[in-house]
């Protein structure tokens, strides 16, 4: 029996990280993008996963949708596919998403490989419902649904075992989104929009994230004052979104922005809500530290969110400078699960692989693993 694969990559997913608009739904928003500089971050992820699916199965027919929501790709790794439908090459929208799921269904395709954020698995949720599995590859920005593998490579291992393995668990997973006009002013307004049914693989696939606090203040506090006590006049300090980073800032009577990444030096903000281009013209030649919370649930510190902290960000503060906090709690909901980093670079996410010292309260400490 053939085994089909439907590919779709939604080319204009995660656009809006580096430049920090927090996603690229609508038209308007794209444009803006596209104007601070922003590039393509879907289609080379999806690379990486094409790539690992041609290296590891045989007689695979793919189909696939035209121009940069597959067919070029496919074509540039040497992969023959099958290209159903049309679309105008200038100007892809969600409706091309859509009707592009819906095609593979009704090709009777096993399972559906879409690269793309939140947004786009809502669209594809809304053609396709139950009646196919698929998988995500994580390339938006906003990454809050269980539908996607934690890494473009991962998303190849799922698939490949997906059509080699009969055994491969089909789970019902959530399908999650948020309002981006809300979340740029500062406001998650989470909404689950129902269920795909996905291969599961608890090593490769996210987790749901997870909301809510934590931590009470008091432990808050102590993680805040600690990080304020040992911070160094001669480094300048990028602090990643969240309300545990939150609280160092408003410890320290400063603006903030709960969802960007606001630039202090010697106790006084430089920029707030900075984008990859301001972070990288403010730290040149300087001595930087990041300091970042992992994704409650799910224990990304890089890659999801805060994509402005992009590699070349990382290589200028250097590894030995990142700081990491969570309140004890955070760390416990994560069930031993190591910390996740998908910063787009391979290089990049090997290099921050290792142990981390997490600060979890005042002058208090754990050790906990990162990989990729």
């Amino acid at each position: 029996m053939i085994k089909r694969l439907g590919f779709i990559i939604n080319p204009i997913a995660g656009m809006g990280g580096k430049v920090g608009l927090k996603g690229t739904d609508g038209e308007e928003i794209v444009k803006k993008a596209l104007s601070l500089g922003a590039k393509k971050v879907a289609p080379n992820k999806a690379k990486i996963t094409l790539k690992y699916i041609k290296d590891n199965i045989d007689g695979l027919e793919i189909l696939t949708y035209p121009g940069d929501m597959g067919e070029e790709e496919c074509k540039e790794l040497g992969i023959t596919s099958i290209v159903v439908g049309n679309i105008n090459m200038e100007n892809t929208t969600y409706l091309d998403t859509e009707e592009a799921a819906l095609r593979m269904v009704e090709k009777k395709v096993d399972l559906i490989l879409f690269a793309g954020g939140d947004g786009t698995a809502r669209n594809i949720y809304t053609s396709v419902g139950d009646r196919v599995p698929v998988i995500g590859i994580p390339a938006g920005v906003k990454m809050h649904s269980a539908v996607f593998a934690t890494n473009p490579l991962n998303a190849g291992k799922i698939v490949v075992d997906f059509f080699n393995n009969t055994n491969v668990e089909i789970r019902e997973s959530e399908v999650m989104d948020i309002d981006e006009e809300q979340f740029r002013a500062g406001r998650v307004v989470a909404k689950l929009y129902g269920y795909m049914n996905v291969p599961y693989e608890q090593a490769y696939v996210q987790s749901l994230k997870a909301g809510g606090i934590y931590s009470d203040n008091i432990c808050l506090e102590g993680i805040a004052d600690y990080v304020i006590e040992n911070m160094e006049s001669d480094y300048i300090y990028l602090l990643g979104p969240g309300t545990t980073t939150k609280k160092i800032l408003e410890r320290m009577g400063l603006p903030y922005t709960l969802l960007g990444i606001d630039i202090v030096k010697d106790g006084e903000i430089l920029v707030n809500d900075a984008n990859e281009t301001e972070i990288l013209e403010i730290v040149e030649d300087k001595k930087t530290k990041i300091i970042i919370t992992p994704i409650g649930g799910q224990g990304y510190i890089f890659g999801r969110g805060n994509q402005q902290l992009s590699p070349k960000v990382i290589k200028v503060a250097g590894k030995e400078n990142i700081v990491i906090i969570s309140t004890p709690n955070k760390l416990i909901d994560l069930k031993r699960r190591p910390f996740l980093v998908d910063t787009g670079e391979e290089d990049i996410d090997r290099m921050l692989e290792g142990y981390y010292k997490v600060i979890v309260g005042y002058d208090e400490t754990y050790v906990y693993k990162c990989s990729y």
